[in-house]
Parts: C-alpha cells; structure tokens; sequence
C-alpha cells in the first residue's frame, strides 16, 4: 500500500474492445468527469481482427486529456486500468509493435485447440488455467503463431491491455493477476505464468509482464506521459484489471450470495468462489479482489444476438419504436412462445459446450406464427442459458441469493422478469453505471488506503436500485421449456 496523496479523486481507465474511457470517481463512487476516444479494428482477412496498440495509446491519451481539461490533475490521487481481456500485443523493448495486436474477437485459432489439448491434455489444461478449450484464450492464437509466424514471437514481448498501457503510462509494463489469467497461460492457484503451459509454447515468463495483486502500487506517471495526458508527472497507477472482473467489482457482486449478470453485447454471468471450481458451465477467473475466484459464464451471442435479430427481421433499431412493439408483442404470449424454439449460438458457443462451430437456428414455426413470437423465443434462449449456468453454480455448491443486473439488456423489463422467473432469484438493478471503470477505481482507493478492503470499497462506491422479484407460479413451465430449448444444440447439426 503507498501512502495517500492529497487528491480527492480517483481514475478508472477502461480501455474496452471499441473505445477507451477515463472516468474520475469521488470517495463515495460519485462519476464527476469523463472523457472518452474510440479505439478502430482491422479484419485483414476472413475470423482475422486486428488492433494497432498506438491507437490504444491514442485512445487513452485522448479520454485522460479530455478528463484532465475538466479536473485539476492534481485531484487526482491514483489510477487503474480495466482493460479488454484476451487481447494480446506484440512490442519490442521500447514498447513499439512488431506485429498488429490480436483482438479476442480473432478466430484464426480455431484448429489449435484439438492440436494443443491433445498435445498438453485437455483437462490439465482446463485445470491450471481455468479455462475450458475454446478459441478465445490467447494461448490457442500463441500456438498458432508458433506454427505460422514463429518469428513474431522470437522478436516480442507479449503484453495484454494492462500492461501494454501500465507500460507507457510508468515505464514498466505490468499485468495484474486479472489482465494476466483470460490468456489462459496463468496458473490461477499458483498465481504465475504456468511454466509448464509456456513450455508447450517454447516460450518463457520473460516474453511477459511482471505480475501484480490487484490494488498494489505498480508505478508512477512519467514526465512523457504526462505531456501526453494530462495527468500530474508522480500520479500513482495501480494494478486492476480485466473489464469483466472489475465490472463485477463495481456493482459490489464479488462476494458470496450475488450473481453478477452483464446484458451486454456478451452475456456475462458472475459469482464468487472461494475456492477454484473446475466446470464445464463457466472459465474459472481469478478474483478482481486478489481473494477468492470469479466463476464467469458467457454467451458470445448476448445482446447481439437480439439486435442482429430487430435489424435482420423487425425493420432495425433505427425505428425508436420497435423494441416497445416487440415486447408488447412477446409480453402477450405464454412461456414457450407456443411452440418456437431458438437455438442463440450466432457466432459459436461458450458454456457449456465449448463449441466454435455451432450455429444458431428456430425450430418450430408455423403458419400462426408472427415476429412476435420469435423475438419472445430468443429472449427465452438467452435467458435458459443463463438460468442453467446459474443452476449449474449452485449444483457444484455455490448458493446464489440475487441477481445484480446492468447492461443494456437490463432496460428492457420483460427480460428482467423472464430471467427473475427462470432462476427463482430476484434481480436488483445496478445504479453503478460504467461498472468496469468504477471497478478500477475502486482497486486505486483501496491502494491508496481509503478503504481498509475491497470489501469497504464496494459497499461504499457502488449503488443498486429496484428489484424485481420472480413469479413462483411460473417457474414449472420455464422448468419445462429448459428441457425443450437446450435440446435445440446438437454438435454438428447447425454448422453443416
């Protein structure tokens, strides 16, 4: 812990997939100026994506001199980053790239995964790691770059996010246990780089970050970087880390009883464990908190899913009225949109099959059928996903209470309702908007020594709103069409 500087703020960086925002928080987690720059993709070549790390310099630069023009720098007593996770960078020692960053949306990795788990094992693999075989870990795309350019990772340091951006920001790069763990080349338990995984790779932990426990001091702002900035030269950086977790920390779910559940682009469902559960139903995530672990379930397809939908076949979101139609449409029909199923596995599947090539589909239209019902349906998908990955935590010992919902997703009602009745939990609303940036925040005040521990930090910085509570009567039927809907997969049959 470093000592507390006079500033009376505190700087979330979240540098997301899409745009970076720098947000300063008071004490009592009040948001008091932002600012925020957009971060371009490539796509060279076809499931290729690609970043330029200057553009995440660029990015963040630009939100922290945005932020800086509306607060005294020297407000600000710290900072952390929250940082897209599984996004990995290629520098030289002067922190210049050598090749593009892969983004975590890449899925040139896809044929690694049967050659490396079978290499390695798959379960020892999913064991040290905690993450089940698929292509989003970097260590599939790592593999494939020791097969197809080996030279990009003879001349490289390989950073995620976190470090890439502690390194400009203080002169060293530095990854914390949660910007390391998602590259699925961190021992969760040991908490290193897995010598016995780099090995695989013919690689070694100095290709990497040095490691850092959340909320521990990893350096000061430089005089360059603050030129760049905006921020005072000597402004404390502290390690935080991947977005995901830090959201989890920001709506105050890192602890036993709460569900953490992201409506977003993904669909992300939280918990806390004390001990590192191995499972099928979700990747095993190191705590944002340094203690414990953070059980995540994901749906690639979240609220993508549905947009790709309204824009496809519902006349798009430009029309300001068509989600009020369409909720009013699926809000008049029963639980089990009389008979349509929808399989939601746009771009492959997560938990619990582990499936890249899975496809999505509707099953069991009719005549009678309208946009209604299927709009309903795949709100019903989304939400029996996420409601088995809830069953399936409680099923290996958790005891999940209540549901702590933010995203967008979480505006419509009839969603939240779907979910609250599936699950049998009620579902608070998060107050704590940009829940990632807050997270990060939180791990500079507890750094800083405001708060005695995470724990304080959350109670205090986060805000929830209203619940709502699930219907016992209903929960039969959403039982029921568990059964019908998860039968909708079958490996192989949609990808063919």
């Amino acid at each position: 812990m470093t000592r507390s500087p006079a500033g009376d703020l505190v700087v979330g960086l979240d540098s997301s997939t899409q745009s970076t925002k720098a947000i300063a928080w008071t004490r009592g987690g009040e948001a008091v100026a932002e600012g925020r720059a957009p971060i371009s993709m490539a796509m060279p070549a076809p499931g290729f994506v690609e970043q330029d790390v200057e553009d995440w310099w660029r990015a963040a630069s630009d939100a922290l001199r945005a932020l800086t023009s509306q607060v005294d720098p020297t407000r600000i007593a710290g900072m952390a980053i929250s940082n897209q996770r599984e996004t990995v960078a290629f520098v030289d020692d002067e922190l210049k790239a050598t090749r593009p960053a892969i983004v975590w949306l890449d899925e040139r990795a896809t044929e690694e995964i049967p050659l490396l788990t079978t290499a390695f094992g798959a379960e020892r693999l999913h064991a040290i790691s905690g993450k089940p075989p698929d292509v989003t870990p970097v260590v599939y795309r790592l593999s494939w770059l020791r097969r197809h350019e080996p030279a990009a990772l003879e001349a490289s340091r390989i950073l995620d996010v976190h470090g890439f951006l502690s390194g400009r920001l203080t002169g060293r790069p530095t990854a914390s246990w949660t910007s390391a763990d998602p590259f699925g080349l961190f021992d969760i338990e040991a908490k290193s780089w897995s010598e016995a995984i780099l090995t695989q790779l013919a690689l070694s932990a100095e290709h990497f970050a040095e490691l850092a426990r959340p909320g521990a001091c990893i350096g000061e702002v430089t005089a360059e970087a603050a030129r760049e900035t905006g921020l005072a030269p000597g402004t404390a950086v502290f390690a935080a880390g991947g977005d995901g977790q830090c959201a989890g920390l920001g709506v105050d779910a890192v602890r036993p009883g709460l569900v953490y559940l992201n409506l977003g682009t993904a669909i992300i469902t939280g918990a806390w464990s004390q001990t590192p559960r191995i499972g099928p139903s979700w990747r095993t995530m190191t705590s944002p908190t340094g203690d414990g672990y953070f059980l995540e379930g994901c749906q690639r397809a979240g609220a993508f899913f549905i947009n790709w939908f309204v824009d496809t076949f519902a006349g798009g979101r430009d029309d300001p009225d068509v989600f009020a139609r369409l909720e009013a449409a699926a809000a008049a029909l029963p639980v089990g949109s009389e008979g349509v199923t929808v399989c939601p596995y746009l771009s492959g599947v997560m938990d619990p099959h582990w499936d890249p090539q899975a496809r999505a589909g509707f099953l069991g239209l009719a005549a009678g059928h309208g946009i209604g019902h299927l709009y309903r349906a795949s709100l019903e998908a989304l939400t029996l996903e996420t409601a088995r990955c809830v069953a399936a935590m409680a099923e290996d010992g958790l005891a999940p209470e209540r549901i702590l919902a933010v995203g967008g997703g979480a505006n419509s009602a009839l969603w939240l309702q779907m979910i609250a009745d599936a699950t049998g939990l009620p579902i608070a609303l998060s107050e704590s908007l940009e829940a990632s940036s807050l997270g990060a925040a939180m791990s500079a005040a507890v750094g800083l020594g405001w708060f005695d521990d995470f724990a304080a930090a959350a109670e205090t910085m986060s805000r929830s709103g209203a619940t709502v509570l699930p219907d016992a009567s209903a929960r039969a039927a959403w039982d029921a069409l568990s059964v019908r809907q998860a039968a909708a997969y079958r490996p192989g049959s949609l990808s063919d």
